[in-house]
């Protein structure tokens, strides 16, 4: 286990190569691909073999690992020094030092405790922190001004994002989080306008709360808590309070009906998978087009796109995610389902069965988001716009049951079903956009 902490420090202190990107200028990439061919060429034993070596570089007298993560931080160097379309040098560092700082602070919570909540926690905490100091240290060398809601922002995003993806991955795969994140960051550096210090600490206190509730109940596995954090965050960050209820609405019921008399589903044979605990592929399958909605909406500013399409449809997909969701885990508990194809009586669990309780149950679920986002988002008129949210709601829910009936099975799974039938509610409220606000 101390050679885990040992080898994660000396990636933070390669990482913090690129703190030099300032002064380097377009030579910002040098360092890395010193680094990496000597990991890849040189170093074949001694202490810094010892060092950085993973069990595949032993077996291949190579530091593979040293160099790819080299590499990648070079190929993010290259970016930050492209002239006129340059990632800014504070977000190049931010991705590579808060990924290898995080991974150091996740070896030392392994080093006491088996609990993967902690792991997580403790990257996400020690890389969100680093982040920041990275940007602030890019910063203060260039002479630009220090915007810490900014900064905090991006760093926990960043943190966010590659606890997750590390979760999805292998340590061999550093180099895609660090790519993946430092574009992400680039993105987002590029959205976050006018992020303030009583938002962000807002935000950060209000998904983290939520986060650990979800999984103490156990609605969320630690990726899908992660997933979910990262999510509303976002959603706080770049829309508003009134989005971030309307999705928070499904997580939290949506995540309570799927521990809802879980036993008797199960004994049914139609209980969620985990012991109800919803993953990431769960999570963004079903948020994912909302994700998508509420970042093109903060890009409206650079888009001659009325707001109101994205807000629709951002609205339209939480609908959908929560009518579905209500509508099989009410109406499994039912029995004499039938196919909604062909109204035939079908075994619970059939893929595309639906009953009259699962239905009704839906028709609620989607009937709450759109009087949570009349009420709250940009949608027009209250009682057009929660209507419109409500028959997008409802009639992506019955996409999401044909489209079980017609096409899931070994090839389509039902996340891939979910993710269309929420695309199709964003497509109908989107659409209505001309009738909401005239």
């Amino acid at each position: 286990m101390h050679s885990r902490i040992r080898r994660a420090g000396g990636f933070a202190a390669v990482a913090l190569l690129s703190l030099l990107a300032p002064a380097l200028g377009v030579a910002a990439a040098v360092p890395f691909l010193v680094v990496a061919g000597a990991a890849a060429f040189a170093i074949r034993e001694g202490p810094a073999f010892e060092l950085f070596a993973r069990p595949g570089d032993r077996r291949d007298r190579r530091l593979n690992g040293l160099a790819g993560f080299a590499l990648a931080a070079a190929g993010l160097g290259l970016f930050a020094t492209i002239p006129r379309v340059a990632m800014p040098v504070r977000v190049y560092a931010a991705a590579v030092i808060l990924l290898a700082v995080g991974n150091l602070g996740r070896q030392i919570a392994r080093s006491v405790t088996d609990e993967e909540f902690l792991h997580a926690t403790a990257f996400v905490a020690v890389g969100a922190v680093a982040g920041v100091l990275a940007q602030t240290a890019i910063v203060l060398q260039t002479g630009g001004a220090l915007d810490f809601p900014r900064f905090t922002f991006l760093a926990a995003v960043g943190a966010l994002a590659a606890a997750l993806l590390r979760a999805m991955l292998l340590a061999r795969d550093d180099p895609i989080v660090m790519i993946s994140v430092g574009f992400l960051l680039w993105l987002f550096d590029a959205l976050a306008v006018g992020v303030t210090v009583e938002g962000i600490a807002f935000a950060l206190a209000v998904t983290v709360a939520l986060g650990y509730v979800s999984y103490a109940l156990g609605t969320a596995s630690v990726p899908g808590m992660l997933t979910g954090v990262l999510l509303g965050l976002l959603t706080l960050i770049l829309g508003d309070v009134g989005w971030f209820l309307v999705l928070i609405s499904f997580y939290a019921i949506g995540g309570l009906a799927s521990k809802f008399r879980f036993d008797r589903k199960a004994e049914r044979g139609v209980a969620q998978e985990n012991e109800g605990a919803r993953g990431t592929s769960n999570v963004l399958a079903n948020s994912a087009v909302a994700l998508a909605a509420v970042v093109g909406y903060a890009a409206t500013v650079h888009l001659s796109v009325h707001g109101a399409v994205f807000a629709l449809a951002f609205a339209g997909a939480v609908s959908t995610a929560m009518a579905d969701t209500l509508a099989s885990e009410i109406g499994g508990l039912y029995e004499r389902p039938r196919l909604v194809t062909t109204l035939e009586p079908v075994s619970p669990g059939t893929d595309g069965a639906v009953t009259l309780q699962g239905e009704l149950a839906g028709l609620a679920g989607a009937l709450l988001v759109g009087a949570l986002a009349a009420f709250g988002m940009p949608i027009g008129p209250g009682l057009v716009g929660g209507a419109v949210v409500t028959a997008a709601g409802f009639l992506g829910m019955t996409v999401d049951s044909l489209l079980g009936a017609l096409i899931e099975g070994d090839r389509i799974g039902n996340q891939a079903v979910n993710l269309l039938a929420t695309l199709a509610g964003a497509i109908v409220a989107a659409a209505s956009t001309p009738l909401v606000i005239g």
